[in-house]
């Protein structure tokens, strides 16, 4: 006999940051729910994702009471450098809207969630498979799926959010009539590596040359994370870690004798990207959050930054709608973080299209984006609406 349903006020599917972010919030608020994933604990510990935090998120881990760890192990970073012509420019994030940002990987930001959700004794459950979400319109939508023991399983809640990725199946349930995407594929990928080195850099370097772009990132004081721009069809089996460095190397030299220190590359992988977003957030009881939502190029650093401003948005408003017992007030969600979102749409793009060379591009388009670097490393706006959109000091 399957067992009976579980019952709570906030149903959530996925057990990332943004789905257990949100859970730790509305327990805040005396809001029980339930979150649900399909992938284990270890499984999400072991995704490698970049982590660049701004402070705003910062503050919501420690000032929340997840974990103040994000201040002993993550790195402050004051600013960047954009790297062109063969030199760096530094653009000082603190001088110029009085905010850095933190060096902190995204599964860090996991751990320290998980653990206080452990720590707090919520309800969730990892390892989950043939998960479903039912009902969306009635007055109690479900979740269905087999526990990690092979059990039937049901939630019925109240309100049921979406957290579950690009690729989960809170935003696939919603009818293609009742949905809008907007989407634009890039014509380039990153090739990502994991190497065993000391830091090349004491901040992150974002670099134009005429072989594309090139990020050099860090993780810690032996191992950093690099990226070039590639063809999506790349296949990481043809780069040896020589060819690897020699491409890289060759990306940021420059008359000032910047070098990359090397090592053993311990992982590679090509990552296509896109900017996407799905409208409306909300589908009868169904809210959508983070990357269900959205998804941004990495240029910017933006993807969980934006995921974070979701739930900070989305417990606001379902504290309330629980409160007043008006499920008519979560319509005030998507509007609200839409216009965040949009904001963060832009300034991705133009990240990404102001430091990649597209196929096809002339010399008229190379030297234009040039121009355009200058003016961004210039004193004035340029580096000021940078340093805003990276900071999120403007909301992207």
């Amino acid at each position: 006999m399957p067992a009976a349903p579980t019952r709570t006020t906030v149903g959530i599917v996925g057990a990332g940051p943004a789905g257990l972010m949100l859970s730790h919030l509305l327990a805040r608020a005396d809001i029980d729910s339930v979150v649900v994933d399909n992938r284990t604990r270890a499984e999400i510990e072991a995704t490698s994702r970049a982590g660049i935090l701004e402070a705003d998120n910062v503050r919501l881990l420690t000032g929340t009471g997840v974990s103040d760890r994000v201040l002993r192990d993550g790195v402050p970073h004051a600013g960047i450098s954009l790297r062109f012509g063969g030199r760096s420019h530094r653009i000082d994030f603190e001088a110029l809207v009085g905010e850095g940002v933190w060096l902190y990987p995204q599964t860090e930001v996991f751990v320290d969630l998980a653990d206080a959700r452990a720590r707090d004794g919520a309800d969730v459950r990892y390892g989950v498979s043939d998960t479903q979400v039912v009902d969306l319109t009635g007055e109690l939508p479900g979740i269905l799926f087999t526990d990690a023991d092979g059990r039937a399983r049901e939630v019925r809640c109240d309100i049921l959010v979406g957290a579950d990725g690009s690729r989960g199946v809170c935003r696939s349930a919603v009818p293609e009539a009742a949905r809008t995407h907007y989407f634009r594929a890039y014509p380039y990928a990153w090739f990502g590596v994991l190497v065993e080195a000391p830091p090349s850099a004491d901040e992150l370097v974002y670099t134009h040359s005429e072989r594309g772009f090139a990020l050099i990132s860090r993780r810690t004081d032996t191992v950093q994370r690099m990226y070039f721009q590639c063809d999506p069809g790349e296949d990481p089996a043809d780069w040896p870690d020589e060819r690897i460095w020699a491409e890289l190397q060759a990306r940021v030299s420059g008359t000032d004798g910047f070098a990359l220190k090397e090592g053993p590359v311990v992982d590679r992988s090509v990552l296509p990207f896109r900017s996407f977003v799905c409208e409306p957030m909300r589908y009868g009881a169904m809210l959508l959050a983070g990357d269900a939502a959205h998804t941004v190029p990495p240029t910017g650093a933006k993807g969980l930054n934006l995921a974070l401003a979701d739930v900070r948005v989305l417990a606001e408003v379902v504290e309330r709608a629980v409160t007043k017992r008006d499920l008519g007030l979560l319509d005030e969600y998507g509007p609200r973080a839409l216009s965040r979102v949009w904001r963060t749409q832009h300034f991705s793009y133009w990240m990404t299209t102001m430091l990649h060379r597209a196929p096809g591009d002339t010399p008229f388009d190379v030297r234009r984006r040039i121009g355009e670097l200058e003016g961004v490393v210039a004193p004035g706006a340029g580096s000021v609406r940078l340093a805003e959109g990276y900071t999120g000091t403007t909301a992207g």
